[in-house]
């Protein structure tokens, strides 16, 4: 991991929130161990995490990206123009469900089997049937630029232009992933969030081997985040915050007192911290309510809802860490107890210091 010298710059000024931010990580980390082991609902004394929906603390350990890399681009070797049309058709969409419906109507999704018509009338059944195709992730923009009146439809046709601009030779080409990721911000719809969260599930390929720690863009959750965490941003800006967040990483874990089991010799990345101040904007809201952020908003939307299915961790192979996780899960060792992971602070169970900052 590359590091940056921050001495000469006025650092951020830190509030609660940004204790949460460590806690939250550790404890989601956690739990998600914990699940992989035993299955069942989340083992946490912490009542908000225990009632509302949260991300991981790494953005590859969710479902959704669980479901994208092992069933959508490591399902079996492909050509990366096929890869890369899987994986931009799944996350324009970022919804399982969405994604079966189509596989199961035309079969192996490829860019030759692609057809605009054929999926579009495939998903306008399912909107007239009442079921969603969009994820509650993040909002996608409508791309009204394709002149369709149904988003869905204009987004199939910007893939469509995509495929017809070749831009996924473009992207291979790519020597950074900002290079791939101003390769994508030029279609319309794909703004600077979007951009990077598209370039970051291409490079998840084996195709693709660009830098993760090349630079940011945090959205509009993880920018409400970082206004709760820090009463002075300091000389840095969002994106620097973020940086100097991951950079610090063991050192923030460790002055707290935080034995963080991190995903198998693999630290936090850019990404996850982009992710961890979104989701401890919301943890906030009933955690540290006096803190209202640049939205104001005080209700978390989403309830925690188990799931049936098995939680699984596998990762693209060119990070090296399935072995090391599949042999952890078998014989690793034990995930530390609840209440064991705060070595010197004492937390309630809404996850809130109790000693005094």
């Amino acid at each position: 991991m590359a590091t940056t010298t921050w001495i000469p710059r006025r650092l951020p000024t830190p509030t609660p929130v940004f204790e949460s931010l460590w806690y939250l990580a550790a404890e989601r980390q956690r739990i998600f161990r914990a699940r992989l082991r035993s299955g069942g609902e989340p083992p946490t004394e912490d009542a908000v995490l225990r009632t509302f929906k949260f991300t991981n603390a790494y953005r590859a350990s969710d479902r959704t990206s669980q479901f994208l890399i092992r069933h959508v681009i490591y399902d079996r070797k492909r050509s990366w123009r096929d890869t890369f049309t899987r994986i931009l058709l799944f996350k324009l969409f970022n919804r399982i469900e969405t994604w079966e419906v189509v596989r199961d109507s035309v079969g192996e999704v490829t860019a030759g089997t692609f057809d605009v018509d054929a999926i579009g009338a495939i998903l306008g059944h399912e909107l007239r049937g009442g079921r969603k195709i969009y994820s509650a992730a993040y909002i996608m923009p409508s791309a009204q630029a394709f002149g369709r009146q149904r988003k869905h439809e204009n987004h199939l046709r910007l893939l469509s232009a995509m495929l017809d601009g070749h831009v996924d030779t473009k992207i291979e080409a790519a020597t950074s992933m900002h290079e791939a990721f101003d390769i994508l911000v030029r279609y319309p719809s794909i703004g600077p969030f979007l951009g990077y969260q598209l370039a970051t599930d291409l490079n998840y390929s084996s195709d693709l081997h660009f830098q993760e720690d090349e630079f940011v863009v945090p959205g509009p959750g993880a920018l409400d985040g970082l206004a709760k965490c820090f009463s002075d941003p300091g000389d840095l800006s969002p994106a620097d915050v973020v940086r100097w967040t991951m950079e610090t990483q063991e050192q923030q874990f460790r002055e707290r007192g935080i034995a963080f089991e991190d995903l198998w010799n693999r630290p936090l990345q850019l990404i996850d911290c982009q992710n961890l101040f979104c989701e401890v904007d919301k943890y906030a809201r009933a955690v540290h309510p006096e803190f209202a952020g640049r939205s104001g908003r005080t209700r978390i939307k989403q309830r925690f809802r188990p799931r049936r299915e098995p939680l699984t961790a596998w990762y693209p192979p060119k990070w090296g860490i399935n072995e090391r996780a599949a042999e952890w899960l078998v014989a690793g060792p034990a995930v530390p107890a609840i209440g064991q992971l705060e070595l010197d602070h004492s937390y309630d169970q809404f996850g809130r210091l109790r000693s005094t900052l």
